[in-house]
């Protein structure tokens, strides 16, 4: 496997050429960077800094402007935590940047269908898993071209993302916990 962070994971959506799809299966993240949004979220009080997020929405927005697919998709439990709470809050900006934002209740899947760790999978070929610091900073991507991974992953995708909930469903549905 190959360690990509910064620019190098960044590259990864410059040089796509069809579609990256996103599998995240936490229901809480501790990185640094949203735990202030997270704790005024929660708090009820305005984001000091909405532009915290917008290097990334950039990045989509290019990405999505050439014509690339980006599909996320969150498998979440219910009740929803707060994190994934707040996730369903803060999505229509991902959205703006052309990302297609789907939720997947965790128990109307089996524990078999879904991977346990988060990945993205880059034009049907390319796999990378992401990866924390134990105190839940992003660290990178292991990137692997392995032909069972690749195809288990893609299975995972084929198999689920028709049974995900689009976001504008999800966030009125009686999944959603409301703040």
């Amino acid at each position: 496997m190959l360690y990509l962070h910064g620019d190098s994971f960044n590259q990864m959506f410059r040089d796509a050429r069809t579609r990256a799809f996103h599998l995240e299966t936490q229901d809480a993240y501790t990185t640094p960077e949203e735990a202030e949004p997270l704790r005024r979220w929660l708090a009820a009080e305005p984001d000091p800094d909405p532009e915290w997020y917008s290097e990334w929405d950039e990045l989509m927005r290019a990405t999505t402007d050439r014509g690339v697919a980006i599909q996320r998709m969150r498998i979440v439990t219910i009740p929803n935590s707060a994190y994934t709470r707040w996730l369903c809050a803060v999505s229509d900006s991902n959205i703006d940047s052309g990302e297609d934002v789907r939720w997947l209740p965790r128990h109307l899947v089996a524990a078999y269908e879904y991977t346990v760790d988060d990945w993205w999978l880059w034009d049907d070929n390319l796999l990378g898993f992401t990866i924390f610091e134990p105190g839940g900073k992003f660290a990178g991507t292991a990137v692997t071209e392995d032909p069972y991974l690749v195809d288990r992953c893609r299975t995972v995708r084929d198999r689920l993302w028709p049974k995900a909930i689009p976001h504008a469903e999800y966030i009125q549905s009686e999944y959603a916990s409301r703040r």
